[in-house]
C-alpha cells in the first residue's frame, strides 16, 4: 500500500499541484488596467452584437449601470472557485452618459460542470437604484445586498426577470445558463488609485465625477450606443421667430477641462480572492 502510494504522489503532483501553480501564477501577473479597458470593450462587442444575447442588448438599453469582466479564471483542478477583474460605469440620467470606470473583483464563482473552459467572460447588468448603491460597498456578495439572476439567451427568447442584477457569461463561445449568486464583489482601490493618480472610491469616481481619464471614453460611449435613442427633436425654429423675451440668455454652462493622461498602473488577482470552492 505504501508503494502504491509512492508511485501515485508523482501522478498527483503532476495533475493537481503544478496546473494550480501555473494558474497562480496568470493570477497574480501584473495587468495594466488601460489594458482591461481594453479587453472589456472587446468583451462587450463581441457578447451584445451576437444573435444569441438580444436580452442582453435588450438590458443595455436601460441599464442602471454595466460590470464587464473580459477573463473569469477557474481557480484549480476539480475546483468550483473562480474569480476575474473588471470595471464598473453607472449611468447618469442628468449628464446623458456613462460614468468613468471604478474597478472590481470578482470572486467565489462557482460556475461547476456548466464552466467549459479555462476562461469565461461576464457581463453583469446592474438594473435597480439599490445594484448602484451597493457598488459602493467594499465588499458585498451577488444574491445577499442585491439579488442576481442569469440572463435568457437566444434570439427570440424573454423572460421577466426582476433581479437587481441580471448575468451573461460564455466560454469558448458558448453561453454559460448559470447565475452569480453568492459570488463575491471587491473595490480594487489599488487599481483606482493606479489609474486614476490619486486615492479614490467608486463613490467619488463614479456618483462625484471627480476624475476623468480619456482612455475610458471609447468604452463608456460604446454602451451609451445600445441605450434607447431619445425622442426625435422638433427642428430648430428661426430666431427672428422666437419673441425678444424669449431670448433671454440662461445660466452659462459649467466648463470642463479635461484632465491630462495618467499613466496606468499594475495590480493583480490575488488567490485569496478566488475563494475557491469544492464542487
Amino acid at each position: 500500500m505504501k508503494k502504491f502510494a509512492l508511485l501515485l504522489l508523482p501522478f498527483l503532483l503532476f495533475v493537481w499541484v503544478l496546473p494550480t501553480m501555473a494558474q497562480a501564477q496568470l493570477l497574480t501577473r501584473d495587468v495594466d488596467p488601460q489594458e482591461l479597458i481594453e479587453d472589456a470593450r472587446e468583451t462587450l462587442r463581441d457578447m451584445a452584437r451576437h444573435p444569441e444575447y438580444e436580452a442582453l442588448q435588450s438590458d443595455l438599453e436601460t441599464a442602471r449601470g454595466v460590470l464587464i469582466f473580459p477573463r473569469v479564471i477557474r481557480g484549480g483542478f476539480f475546483v468550483g472557485g473562480s474569480g476575474g477583474l473588471g470595471v464598473f460605469m453607472a449611468w447618469d440620467e442628468e449628464r446623458g452618459d456613462y460614468s468613468p470606470v471604478a474597478f472590481y473583483s470578482l470572486g467565489s464563482v462557482s460556475l461547476g460542470i456548466q464552466f467549459g473552459g479555462e476562461v469565461a467572460e461576464v457581463i453583469i447588468i446592474a438594473r435597480t437604484r439599490n445594484a448602484v448603491d451597493s457598488m459602493f460597498a467594499d465588499v458585498f456578495r451577488l444574491g445577499g445586498d442585491a439579488s442576481v439572476a442569469a440572463g435568457p439567451v437566444g434570439a427570440g427568447r424573454s423572460a421577466t426577470v426582476t433581479a437587481d442584477f441580471v448575468s451573461y457569461a460564455r466560454s469558448q463561445g458558448a453561453f454559460l445558463g448559470m447565475s452569480l449568486e453568492g459570488s463575491r464583489l471587491r473595490i480594487r482601490d489599488d487599481f483606482n488609485e493606479a489609474y486614476y493618480g490619486e486615492e479614490l472610491r467608486p463613490v467619488h469616481i463614479i456618483e462625484g465625477r471627480r476624475v476623468d481619464h480619456p482612455g475610458t471614453h471609447a468604452l463608456r460611449e460604446e454602451l451609451a450606443s445600445y441605450r434607447l435613442q431619445p425622442a426625435a427633436v422638433p427642428e430648430e425654429v428661426a430666431p427672428e421667430a422666437i419673441e425678444p423675451e424669449a431670448m433671454e440668455e440662461g445660466p452659462a454652462a459649467p466648463s470642463w477641462e479635461e484632465p491630462q493622461p495618467v499613466e496606468p498602473g499594475s495590480g493583480g488577482l490575488t488567490i485569496e480572492e478566488l475563494e475557491a470552492e469544492s464542487i
